[in-house]
């Protein structure tokens, strides 16, 4: 039987020409090397008084003392990244490299090749041989962030190495010698929904889920609320060259009032917007955005998270004004909102228009020429929902209703 570098890697040469060319293409100077595991810099540790970043702490102790696969799982935002990095610079591989990839922002023909690398002529454009990232984590650790956007053939592919430790670049005949990194995988989706659904491997669940890091949102730890935003206001205001601006008692308690579905990376966002607005001045509940300074209405009791979030981007909408494609296609592009939000703010449009798709458009401010596109970005990401559903009952036939009483 031919491995994966033979039959396998020519039929898929195809498509990983089209999509190698169609992403490079999009930088002007080819030559580059395109930076797929680049972020953003974070803090590198964990701030906050609360047990539960108490417990957090004492979690990634315990994991960088084994050498075990990491799973970390919690909503986006909250901080995963940062965990993972300080598992990795408080165990043994610390001297070693930490490779981060987002698996949901590579291409799905282009993530074979990050991961695992390619040989020379293996496709268009493969002048020389390249090593994937995890060649490139020996002797230190690979961080796969949203590991549940990954396709079912790439889950397999990954098991393998898992199960083996051995890499074979696209294009390879053999496999090469083993790689010696650690695993961590976060995601926020949940992959038990995943396996019963059928979209996310039982058997790589288990092998990735040794050693289990929960992260809880900011809204059940708002007691990190306070110090957060005084080392993130601190961190900007140092580099605006200014002093860090103090907050009023009336904004201090809206935004611990307020809901923060972005969590960690949505404060932060505020801190830095306030830090360059106030420049040293006091804050106060009209320097807030405004779905802080409306925070009461957007955490009414008895609804969760996820229906506060999408009340609030419901209201952005129509009461702001603001556009469908900037208020919920952006963030959720960005995995910020899950489908079942996205499909809430789209019901929630279709009950208002009755049922509606045009009435839908003018609702969520875009233009009528953005029919298709709305429409196929839905079906796309299905979340499409019916339009009758949500359409008035049609009126009784009263000589139907007459014959009935008659029969009666």
């Amino acid at each position: 039987m031919q491995g994966r570098g033979g039959n396998d890697a020519a039929r898929g040469s195809c498509a990983v020409d089209r999509a190698e060319t169609s992403y490079r293409s999009s930088f002007p100077d080819t030559t580059m090397t395109i930076p797929l595991t680049m972020t953003i810099p974070l803090t590198n540790r964990l701030i906050g008084r609360s047990a539960a970043i108490h417990g957090l702490r004492d979690e990634v102790s315990c994991a960088a003392r084994s050498d075990a696969k990491v799973l970390i799982t919690g909503e986006s935002g909250v901080g995963k990244e940062v965990a993972a990095r300080l598992v990795h610079d408080q165990s043994a591989r610390r001297n070693g490299p930490f490779v981060p990839i987002n698996c949901a922002g590579v291409p799905e023909t282009l993530l074979e090749a990050e991961l695992f690398g390619h040989v020379r002529g293996s496709f268009t454009d493969a002048y020389r041989d390249r090593a994937g990232v995890l060649e490139s984590a020996h002797r230190g650790s690979i961080f796969l962030d949203e590991i549940g956007e990954m396709s079912l053939r790439m889950q397999g592919l990954l098991l393998r190495f898992l199960e083996t430790g051995e890499i074979q670049r696209i294009g390879a005949g053999r496999a090469g010698a083993a790689v010696d990194a650690r695993v961590i995988a976060a995601t926020n989706r949940d992959l038990k929904a995943g396996i019963a659904a059928g979209t996310f491997r039982e058997d790589l669940f288990y092998r990735l889920n040794v050693i289990h890091i929960a992260i809880r949102p900011l809204r059940e730890r708002t007691e990190d609320i306070g110090p957060l935003l005084e080392s993130f206001l601190n961190l900007y205001a140092a580099r605006e060259g200014v002093e860090a601006p103090r907050l009023t008692p009336e904004a201090e308690a809206l935004l611990l009032a307020y809901a923060w579905p972005g969590n960690v990376r949505e404060l932060r966002n505020v801190a830095e917007r306030l830090a360059v607005r106030a420049l040293g001045l006091a804050i106060g509940p009209a320097d807030l955005p405004p779905e802080i300074a409306s925070a009461e209405k957007a955490s009414l009791p008895g609804e969760g998270p996820g229906r506060a979030m999408t009340d609030a981007l419901f209201e952005r909408m129509v009461e702001g004004r603001e556009c469908f494609w900037s208020v919920v296609y952006g963030p959720f592009m960005l995995r910020d909102l899950t489908r079942q939000e996205l499909r809430h703010v789209v019901q929630m449009g279709l009950e208002r228009t009755r049922g509606s798709y045009p009435g839908l458009l003018q609702l969520f401010n875009m233009e009528p020429d953005d029919h298709t596109r709305f429409v196929q970005f839905l079906r796309k990401h299905q979340c499409d929902t019916p339009a009758p559903r949500f359409r008035p009952p049609p009126p009784a036939d009263r000589s139907t209703t007459r014959g009935r009483r008659g029969t009666a």
